[in-house]
């Protein structure tokens, strides 16, 4: 009767690590795409930032994008935050 029970202990125990395996692949997976994410979103951000200096300003990039202008200006805080963040590393170098 034990060797059973220690048998249905095993199997839970696989099965739990099975679980935990599972789990942590899609975390890993969700950690991957956010990542690329991001770095699509800076890509944009900086795309939307060149928009500006070719349109003139963020009413016009606004119209030329079909793009809010609240959604330009996000970009752009993205922008100057990328740049503020390039310039502490420079200095800490």
């Amino acid at each position: 009767m034990f060797v059973q029970n220690s048998d249905k202990t095993l199997s839970r125990k696989q099965r739990l690590q099975e679980k935990q395996r599972r789990q942590l692949a899609v975390v890993d997976t969700v950690d991957k795409a956010e990542a690329k994410v991001r770095k699509a979103e800076v890509e944009l951000a900086g795309a939307v930032a060149e928009a500006v200096q070719v349109f003139g300003d963020e009413q016009s990039a606004s119209e030329g994008l079909d793009m809010p202008v609240e959604a330009i200006r996000r970009f752009l805080g993205m922008v100057q935050d990328e740049a503020a963040d390039a310039g502490d590393v420079a200095g800490a170098s």
